[in-house]
C-alpha cells in the first residue's frame, strides 16, 4: 500500500542554506506558481523557518524589479 501523506523534505534544510539570495532568480522560480504567486509551504515542502526566508527574498526581488508582480503574458 503506497504512502499517500508522505512529508516532503525542506530543500533549504537539505542543502544547509540559511540565506536565500534574492538575486538567484533560477532558484526562486522553484517557489513561485506560473501566475507569479508565492507557493505555500505545503506545496513546496519547506519548513516554517525557511518559508519566511523564501517569502522575504521573493518580495525583495519583486521590489528590485528582478521578479514580476504579475505574470507575463
Amino acid at each position: 500500500m503506497p504512502v499517500i501523506n508522505q512529508r516532503k523534505n525542506c530543500f533549504l534544510c537539505e542543502n544547509k542554506m540559511n540565506y536565500l539570495d534574492y538575486k538567484d532568480i533560477q532558484l526562486m522560480h522553484r517557489f513561485m506558481s506560473p501566475h507569479a504567486k508565492i507557493l505555500g509551504k505545503k506545496r513546496t515542502g519547506t519548513c516554517s523557518t525557511h518559508q519566511k526566508v523564501v517569502a522575504r527574498a521573493l518580495k525583495r526581488a519583486r521590489h528590485m524589479a528582478l521578479m514580476p508582480f504579475v505574470p507575463s503574458l
